[in-house]
């Protein structure tokens, strides 16, 4: 096919109909033909894209170390084989293996590197195939990584991001299903992120690896895969979030549900069931969890005078009773009733699947809350 001498071409196809020509003169024929004018606009789609949380970390990566050549990438698998979960995929071919290093099994080998590289200027991103491998390495995360600008009266940056999976995957016993979401907030110099949406994975990413400071950026494996629509904002290389900004995922008047990481779209199912029996939920996806949006969750239990905290880690000492105290000494007022709080069993993950099902909070378990919460619960007595 030759290329045309004059006009711009185009090449359509019309209900199965392959057409050529000139592309003023091809608007112009369409327009005369009266079956075209009754295709429906809808047989164009205008649907937002949809990308996999996966593919929003692998993008955000890549587009960072473009900008800026400080950035590197370092941990086990993550170059030749393109990562565990194929998060890095591509980027050893793109950029070399001087920016993306295969390192031994040495969480505290790769990560004191990383703190010592941070240390002097550069910006690292150090992969943990979970974050249970982390308590490896948590001497450098914590003594050194977090301590180090506060130690220094603000004169030495640790810009680092240590990232990886967190919590509970599926049967992979309790040494592999933590959520450490808690420990790592508990500790003054880090941030600490966890992000649910594609949307959460780009630009929380990016605004980790822009940050001066060490952030602890917890993934989960399970939503490695899902897909999320993504509008072209979210897309353009410059979008990013801000830290410290929570999320309100769905308004709702008569409850908050505050969640992170994959709680938050079980808190979005729980809502839509709420909503059949006449209970609005504000679900809030609060996406970091140090700092936290406590102006957000005060605003929104004020307006709904109830509030449900939705984890996966353990009860005690939990991001959900940070929440609860947060919200008692600033907006105790406004409760109409106690604030409930949903969290993984507070024992070590079982391995068998119906009792690691068990341990890990449900949707179910959610609706009850909110329930009791709005004081729409059944009596104990009417189902005796």
């Amino acid at each position: 096919m030759g290329t045309p001498k004059s006009g711009i071409r185009a090449f359509i196809v019309v209900y199965g109909i392959w057409i050529e020509g000139d592309l003023a003169k091809l608007g112009e024929s369409l327009q005369k033909q009266s079956w075209v004018s009754s295709i429906s606009p809808r047989c164009f789609s205008t649907a937002p894209k949809e990308m996999m949380v996966r593919e929003a970390l692998n993008s955000a990566l890549d587009e960072e170390m473009s900008a800026d050549p400080k950035v590197f990438l370092m941990g086990e698998e993550v170059g030749e084989y393109d990562g565990a979960y194929k998060i890095t995929k591509g980027l050893l071919e793109k950029y070399g293996p001087d920016r993306v290093l295969d390192t031994p099994i040495t969480e505290a080998g790769f990560t004191g590197i990383g703190v010592g590289a941070a240390y002097h200027g550069l910006r690292p991103v150090i992969e943990f195939m979970t974050f249970n491998f982390s308590m490896q390495a948590i001497d450098h995360i914590i003594n050194s990584a977090a301590k180090s600008n506060y130690m220094s009266a603000g004169q030495m940056n640790v810009p680092i991001v240590f990232r990886g999976p967190n919590g509970a995957a599926a049967g992979v016993g309790a040494q592999h299903s933590q959520c450490f979401a808690a420990w790592y907030a508990s500790c003054p110099g880090l941030k600490v992120l966890s992000p649910y949406s594609s949307e959460d994975a780009r630009g929380l990413l990016k605004a980790a690896i822009r940050d001066p400071d060490p952030v602890v950026f917890l993934e989960n494996e399970l939503l490695y895969g899902q897909s999320f629509p993504v509008s072209a904002e979210v897309l353009d290389s410059s979008f990013c979030l801000p830290i410290g900004k929570a999320k309100i995922e769905r308004e709702g008047k008569d409850v908050t549900i505050t969640a992170y990481s994959k709680m938050v779209g079980y808190a979005l199912q729980a809502a839509d069931i709420l909503s059949k029996d006449g209970i609005s939920a504000e679900v809030i996806n609060l996406r970091s969890i140090r700092p936290l949006d406590r102006a957000a969750i005060n605003a929104s239990v004020r307006k709904t005078n109830r509030l449900v905290t939705v984890e996966e880690g353990f009860p005690q000492h939990g991001v959900g009773a940070e929440i609860c105290a947060s919200v008692v000494e600033e907006s105790f007022g406004y409760l109409d009733a106690p604030v409930e709080r949903i969290a993984g069993a507070d024992v070590p993950m079982p391995y068998a699947a119906n009792l690691e099902r068990l341990a890990v909070p449900q949707v179910e378990d959610i609706v009850r809350a909110a329930k009791r919460a709005c004081y729409r619960s059944v009596p104990m007595a009417a189902t005796a």
